[in-house]
C-alpha cells in the first residue's frame, strides 16, 4: 500500500479525529517529505513494543497507532486468559504527550473489558514491572522512548513475570497486532469503572523490595556520610531515588536541581542519556563542588544509571556500563560471601556481549553464571526458569542496566542507585575509595577493557552493506586480530562453535540470533550484533591484559585501549 493510501485510510476513518485530518492534508499539501516519511510504512510493533518520533501518520506515535497496538495486545490477553479475567498495569514517564498516550492505552485496554491499574502519576519503569507481579496482572505497559531524543515516545510490554514479553507470547501478540488492518478496528470508548488509580501503596511495596536487598543496614552515621550526587535528567528517576537513598540511611545528597523537574523536551541536555558525558556534565560540576564520593544519574524511565567516580589524582572518571556492572556483582558477591549467605545455590546472570569479568568474579565465588542474547527480558526468562530451585543475586549488561534481586523482572535504576550509595559507603569504611576497589577487582579476576563501535548505514543499501559484512565474517571470519590468534568462532544464527585450529564444528545450544562472536587466545572477545529494526551494526570489544600493579593501572589501561583500536583496524570496518 502506498504512503498515499494509507492516508486516504485515515482520511475516510470514522474514528480519526478531524484535527488528525486536517494535519495529514496540510501534510499532504505543504510538506511531501513529511507525508512520505509518516505513512511510508507502519510503526512496526517488535519484540519490546513500539518506539518512533511524535506526529500524524502510521510510522509515528500517536492516538491511532497506539490504539492499534493495544487492541492488538488485548484481542491475545482475552484469548489466552479467557477463562480467569484479565487485569494489566499501566505506567509512563516525562514524556511529551505519555500521560495522554497512556490514557488511550488505558480507554482501549478497559473498551476491551480488561481491568487496568492507572499509575496516578509518572513513574519509573522498575515499578511498573514490580506492580504487574505485586497486583497479580496478566500484563502490562509503560509509555516510555528510554533515553531516545524529546521526538520520541515508545510503548514497553510486558507479561505476566513482570519481564518484557519473550516466546512464544512476543510473536503471538505481534501477529494479533499487525491483523489489525484498519483504525476502526479499534474500541477507543474506555470504560472508567475498570480503572483504578494507584500510586503511594506501589511506591511503598516496591520500596520496601528495595531495602531488602542492602548488604551493609549496619553501616555506621560516619559510613553514611559520603557526599552523594544524582541527577534525574528530568526524569522518572526523582520520584523514588532520593526516597531510596534516605530509606539506606543516606543524608548527605546533592540533587542536581536545575534537572530535577520533570520535562520531556529535557532542556539542559542533547540526549537524555547517562552513557553520554555531556548529560552527566551538570552532575559532574555538582560533584566538584561539593567534593562528592560518587556522582550518579538516571535515564528518563529510571532504568539505566550512569556513574563518576574520582581517580587517583582525585578527578571525575565516568565508568562504563562493564565497569559498573562488574563493581556491583564483585560487591554483591562478596558481601553475601562475608555474611556467610552463599550456599552453592546462589547464581548470576548476564549477556553474551557483556564482560567476561562477571563470569570471572562468580567463578571465585562457587557461584553459577549463565549467559543470555542481549536484553533484560532473556535475564528474566532464566530467572523465570530457575524460579524456586535456585537464588537470583544480580545480573546486568553492559549498557548501564543492572538487576539486583528478583522482584522486579526488568533492569532497574532506583535499586542500582542505591545498592552503589551502599558499596561507596562500605569501600570508604574498609578506609578505600571506589577506583581503589574498581583496581583491587581487576588485580584479583581479571584485567578487562571494553569498547563499543555502533555504525549505521543509511536505507535499503545500508542494510544491504551490512547483511554482506556479516555473510563475510561468517565465511571468512579473521584468522588473527592483530597478530592474535583468533581461537573460537561462535556463530549465534547457525548455533555453531568453530575451533579455528581443528576446523571442527559442534553446536552452539543457545537460542537462534543474528551474532558472531570471536574468541582471541589472549582471553579477548569481539562480537558483531547487527540491528533487526534499523540499518545499524554494533561491534562489542572487551580486551584482556594484564595489570602489573595498582601503580601501573593507568598505563596499563591505555595499553589495553591501543589493542582495542588495532583489533577494530583488523577486522577492516
Amino acid at each position: 500500500m502506498t504512503s498515499q493510501e494509507k492516508a486516504q485510510q485515515w482520511l475516510e476513518s470514522k474514528s480519526v479525529d478531524e484535527a488528525t485530518k486536517q494535519q495529514i492534508k496540510e501534510l499532504q499539501e505543504n510538506n511531501k517529505e513529511e507525508f512520505e516519511e509518516s505513512f511510508y510504512k507502519d510503526l512496526e510493533f517488535g519484540t519490546g513494543g513500539l518506539r518512533g518520533i511524535m506526529g500524524v501518520g502510521s510510522n509515528r506515535m500517536n492516538k491511532y497507532t497506539l490504539g492499534m497496538a493495544t487492541q492488538g495486545l488485548s484481542n491475545y490477553l482475552n484469548k489466552t486468559f479467557k477463562e480467569q479475567g484479565v487485569s494489566v498495569a499501566i505506567a509512563h514517564d516525562c514524556r511529551n504527550n505519555a500521560e495522554e498516550f497512556a490514557r488511550v492505552v488505558a480507554d482501549v485496554f478497559t473498551a476491551n473489558n480488561i481491568k487496568v491499574f492507572f499509575f496516578d502519576s509518572l513513574r519509573p519503569t522498575p515499578e511498573l514491572s514490580f506492580a504487574i507481579r505485586h497486583l497479580g496482572c496478566k500484563s502490562g505497559v509503560v509509555l516510555t522512548a528510554s533515553h531516545n531524543p524529546k521526538e520520541y515516545n515508545g510503548y514497553k510490554a510486558y507479561w505476566t513475570d513482570g519481564a518484557q514479553m519473550v516466546a512464544p507470547h512476543d510473536l503471538n501478540v505481534m501477529n494479533e497486532v499487525q491483523s489489525i488492518t484498519s483504525i476502526d478496528e479499534v474500541h477507543f470508548e474506555g470504560k472508567e469503572t475498570l480503572i483504578e488509580s494507584i500510586g503511594e501503596d506501589i511506591d511503598e511495596a516496591y520500596l520496601d523490595e528495595v531495602k531488602k536487598i542492602s548488604l551493609f543496614p549496619d553501616a555506621t552515621e560516619a559510613d553514611k556520610s559520603i557526599n552523594i550526587v544524582f541527577s534525574s535528567i528530568h526524569g522518572t528517576g526523582i520520584t523514588l531515588v532520593p526516597k531510596a537513598l534516605e530509606m539506606y540511611g543516606f543524608k548527605n545528597v546533592h540533587i542536581v536541581e536545575d534537572q530535577a523537574e520533570p520535562n520531556g523536551n529535557f532542556p539542559t541536555v542533547v540526549y537524555p542519556n547517562p552513557e553520554e558525558k555531556e548529560a552527566m556534565s551538570m552532575a559532574l560540576a555538582k560533584g566538584k563542588e561539593v567534593d562528592a564520593d560518587i556522582v550518579m544519574a538516571t535515564d528518563p524511565d529510571a532504568d539505566r544509571v550512569g556513574i563518576a567516580i574520582k581517580n587517583a589524582r582525585n578527578e571525575f572518571e565516568l565508568l562504563n556500563g562493564n565497569q559498573t556492572g562488574s563493581l556491583l556483582i564483585y560487591y554483591l558477591l562478596s558481601r553475601w560471601s562475608e555474611l556467610g549467605k552463599l550456599d552453592g545455590n546462589q547464581y548470576i546472570v548476564k549477556t553474551i556481549v557483556t564482560t567476561e569479568l562477571f563470569k570471572n568474579i562468580a567463578d571465585a565465588y562457587q557461584v553459577e553464571s549463565y549467559d543470555t542474547l542481549t536484553g533484560f527480558k532473556n535475564i528474566a526468562a532464566v530467572i523465570r526458569e530457575l524460579e524456586g530451585k535456585k537464588t537470583f543475586i544480580g545480573g546486568g549488561e553492559e549498557s548501564y542496566g543492572y538487576m539486583i534481586s528478583d522482584y522486579v523482572r526488568d533492569k532497574d535504576a532506583i535499586a542500582s542507585v542505591a545498592m552503589i550509595a551502599e558499596m561507596t559507603a562500605y569501600v570508604k569504611s574498609q578506609g578505600k575509595t571506589l577506583y581503589e576497589y574498581l583496581i583491587e577487582m581487576y588485580l584479583k579476576f581479571g584485567f578487562y577493557r571494553e569498547d563499543l563501535v555502533s555504525i549505521t548505514k543509511k536505507g535499503k543499501s545500508g542494510s544491504e552493506e551490512i547483511k554482506a559484512m556479516m555473510t563475510r565474517f561468517r565465511e571468512e571470519p579473521p584468522k588473527k586480530l592483530a597478530g592474535t590468534k583468533v581461537v573460537e568462532v561462535r556463530d549465534y544464527q547457525k548455533s555453531t562453535i568453530l575451533d579455528m585450529e581443528s576446523g571442527k564444528k559442534s553446536r552452539l545450544d543457545f537460542p537462534s540470533s543474528n551474532v558472531l562472536q570471536f574468541f582471541l587466545e589472549d582471553g579477548s572477545k569481539i562480537s558483531a550484533r547487527p540491528s533487526g529494526t534499523e540499518p545499524k551494526i554494533k561491534f562489542y570489544v572487551s580486551v584482556k591484559g594484564k595489570l602489573r600493579s595498582k601503580e601501573s593501572f593507568e598505563a596499563d589501561f591505555s595499553e589495553l585501549g591501543d589493542i582495542i583500536k588495532s583489533y577494530l583496524d583488523g577486522l577492516d570496518l
